[in-house]
């Protein structure tokens, strides 16, 4: 079936079905790229919408950007707590619950977070920017010409794994895993990465198992500007449990992995499919810092958040009763046509172009934000150096998840 028809086909299923019974958060709905007229119409119909049955049993959806922001910014009344269920409109599970900063409320929240912000202070991204560009350069000038490779491997993980490793100065040789932990953290078991829960929770415990080596051969050296060493030698996070220290391991490296590794591979396919702004971006390359973060918000790598109602509340007049799980949809909030101009288009230069909410807002903004824009910054300013054109050759294989919104492969060419 064609784009175009596949477009229609979706649009048709989302408005054919019972307003009540609207459901955007089945996988395989990212997984097609067939979400988009479910948001559009629950911004237009339900902007608060009630699912009482789902895969994940009954949730909230908030798909307008005041609204995102407004759930986003009080913390108070949406809790992040993993006690509670989490981030994700996938519950933690009680038996392997994994505590992290992202998934705790003040003041516990703060206090570790602020432990591990240092990485991304200004003056370490000055100090990382020379090795990011010189790292990109090597890896496009290997890359094939005149045949098709993928772009996800290629570039997109190699990348964003290799400042990983930096970050947390990670053996090199072996930063694959810290790919594959990132994939296996986020996977739905059943569907390509891991075949079961069991799995998954076995190659995190192994993940578990290969970060404590490391934190203790921190703890037992000098102070240094590594991520795990911050935590190691820090007051506030050196006595945590066990789960409560491995899910801060994966919150950092999905933090570090997804967002960017998406917004790389996404770049690419909104440029393929706006040529009139690749022309725009290859005429004027001054452009690349303004491109940068409506790529953030064209792509918006975590398609949601979610939060658990601590108290009754209302939004928009519903009422919201105190334990309900609600999502917030970045995705939808970054097309609302009323908060953003002409919000479906992919413009480089827009007016406003940080006005979106794929970092989230309030204090869960993400702590990486800078370095992943200075990440596709540098990306982008060594590839137009080098290639006039980055073709894509087929249609990108989706991630089967409504959380991360990624892609598993994307072929691609670049002419000899």
């Amino acid at each position: 079936m064609s784009a175009p028809a596949m477009k229609a086909e979706a649009r048709s299923e989302a408005y054919e079905i019972p307003l009540d019974q609207l459901d955007p958060s089945q996988p395989e709905l990212f997984q097609k790229n067939a979400f988009w007229p479910y948001f559009e119409r629950l911004r237009r119909e339900d902007p608060v919408h009630f699912c009482a049955e789902s895969g994940y049993g009954p949730y909230w959806s908030v798909t307008k950007y005041n609204d995102i922001m407004a759930v986003d910014t009080n913390h108070q009344v949406f809790s992040s707590e993993a006690s509670l269920g989490g981030i994700t409109i996938r519950d933690q599970q009680a038996d392997f619950r994994m505590p992290m900063f992202i998934a705790m409320d003040p003041p516990k929240h703060d206090k570790q977070r602020k432990v591990v912000s240092p990485i991304v202070a200004p003056e370490n991204l000055e100090r990382l920017e020379g090795t990011i560009r010189e790292r990109a350069a090597k890896m496009l000038e290997e890359l094939p010409r005149g045949e098709t490779f993928d772009w996800v491997d290629r570039v997109s993980i190699e990348l964003t794994t290799q400042m990983l490793a930096t970050l947390f100065d990670f053996p090199f040789e072996e930063r694959r895993k810290l790919t594959r932990w990132s994939d296996v953290a986020t996977a739905i078991p059943g569907h390509g990465v891991v075949d079961t829960d069991e799995q998954r929770r076995q190659e995190l415990r192994e993940c578990g198992s290969y970060f404590a080596e490391l934190w203790n051969q921190r703890l037992n050296s000098e102070p240094k500007s590594d991520l795990i060493s911050m935590m190691a030698h820090s007051d506030v996070t050196r006595n945590m449990e066990p789960m409560e220290f491995l899910g801060n391991i994966v919150l950092l490296i999905v933090g570090g992995n997804d967002t960017t590794r998406n917004s790389i591979t996404g770049g690419v396919v909104a440029l393929n499919e706006n040529p009139d702004q690749y022309k725009k971006l290859r005429d004027n390359p001054a452009l690349i810092p303004s491109m940068v973060p409506e790529i953030i918000r064209w792509q918006t790598p975590l398609a949601h958040m979610r939060r658990t109602a601590l108290a009754d509340t209302e939004l928009r007049g519903k009422k919201i009763k105190k334990g309900d799980k609600v999502v917030m949809w970045y995705v939808s909030g970054n097309r609302d046509e009323e908060a953003i101009d002409d919000p479906n288009a992919f413009i480089i230069d827009r007016a406003r172009p940080r006005q979106h909410l794929s970092f989230g807002f309030g204090i869960h903004r993400c702590v990486g934000n800078r370095l992943a824009e200075m990440q596709l910054r540098i990306v982008w300013e060594e590839i137009l150096k080098r290639f006039k054109f980055i073709e894509v050759m087929g249609e990108p294989e989706r991630i089967f998840s409504s959380f991360i919104k990624g892609y598993a492969t994307l072929p691609v060419r670049i002419a000899a």
